[in-house]
């Protein structure tokens, strides 16, 4: 899987690595990423919905298809921010996300705050964390200032 991190800014950029790789533009694979991008983080149901306002044949089996090939591009990846579905963002960001267990929410922080930790595992049993692929889960201010 190719992770390298690319932007990837319009369609005859995503046109030219899809060329590269041997595979040919379609309108869906555009909008899939032009949805990723318009939403932020979101979850494949929510790119499906994003899609099909302007698509309205394509089905989730094609968004998923796309998704996973715009990951193994290294054009998006996906997120575990909790139970359920994954949520999909552009390549290009470089946070942590803290993800509020009782309304949802989800706060992006820089990554940097994970260093000592990857640094910790790293030196004491060889894992490299990937940083920018976690999610912490909690309560955020509004929820713990709510529940005091």
């Amino acid at each position: 899987m190719d992770t390298t991190s690319r932007t990837v800014d319009g369609p005859e950029s995503l046109k030219n690595t899809l060329h590269q790789r041997g595979l040919r533009m379609t309108p869906q694979r555009q909008l899939v990423l032009d949805a990723v991008r318009d939403l932020g983080h979101a979850t494949p149901e929510q790119i499906c919905a994003q899609v099909q306002r302007a698509a309205p044949a394509v089905n989730i089996t094609t968004i998923y298809r796309t998704l996973d090939l715009l990951e193994k591009l290294g054009l998006v990846r996906h997120t575990h921010l909790g139970h359920g579905a994954p949520s999909y963002s552009e390549q290009e960001h470089q946070h942590v996300h803290l993800v509020c267990h009782e309304c949802g929410t989800v706060i992006e922080t820089p990554s940097d705050l994970m260093n000592d930790l990857a640094e910790r595992l790293s030196g004491t049993s060889g894992f490299e964390l990937d940083v920018t692929h976690v999610a912490l889960s909690g309560r955020c201010a509004d929820c713990a200032r709510a529940g005091s």
